[in-house]
């Protein structure tokens, strides 16, 4: 009879690490790859519309001033995204579960705010410009609301995940958005 529960026991733990292992970081975390993508998307498609409007106007200083102050708002949301995704481990590394999640509420709210900024700002510069009637066909894929929260879900799934490990895996799991992978590229790299 002790042999029976002690492979029942064996097979819990065969199937708690299994499914600790299905929520490897490359499944939870390639929300924040996807965010960065689209991000980083962002830029050469305003530029492009801000070279349309300086070539129709005959004046270059709006695409001179335009790429440096999306350089400016750019950087904003650069910093906060690589802040967002160390307080994110942070918070699940050093809370208990409820004190995480209330963490990472409060931190996907902040990064929310940052991108609703960012997506003010660049649907004014493509749709207006400061020209009455100068609009713009461009089809930008940054959904602020959409983006958080495929984001916050990948987090909270972590964090499920990262209450079945135990010590170093659990630190170098959450390490893994850290990580420069998921680090937005310097403007000048995405501006050319």
């Amino acid at each position: 009879m002790k042999r029976y529960n002690l492979l029942i026991v064996l097979l819990l733990l065969a199937f708690n690490l299994a499914t600790a292992q299905k929520n490897s970081p490359a499944a939870d975390f390639s929300a924040i790859g996807e965010a960065k993508t689209k991000i980083e998307n962002t830029v050469p498609l305003v530029l492009e519309h801000l070279k349309v409007i300086a070539d129709k106007e005959g004046d270059n200083s709006i695409y001179t001033n335009g790429k440096t102050a999306l350089g400016k708002e750019y950087a904003i949301l650069q910093s906060e995204f690589w802040l967002y995704n160390g307080n994110m481990s942070n918070c699940i590394l050093n809370n208990s579960s409820k004190k995480a999640k209330k963490c990472m509420q409060y931190h996907t709210q902040y990064l929310r705010n940052t991108f609703i900024n960012y997506n003010n700002y660049i649907s004014y510069i493509t749709k207006k410009n400061g020209y009455i009637g100068v609009d713009s066909d461009i089809k930008k894929d940054f959904t602020p609301s959409e983006i958080t929260k495929k984001l916050g879900d990948a987090y909270y799934v972590a964090s499920e995940a990262s209450q079945r490990m135990k010590g170093t895996q659990r630190k170098e799991f959450l390490e893994q958005p850290k990580s420069d992978d998921y680090k937005l590229k310097p403007y000048a790299e995405v501006a050319q």
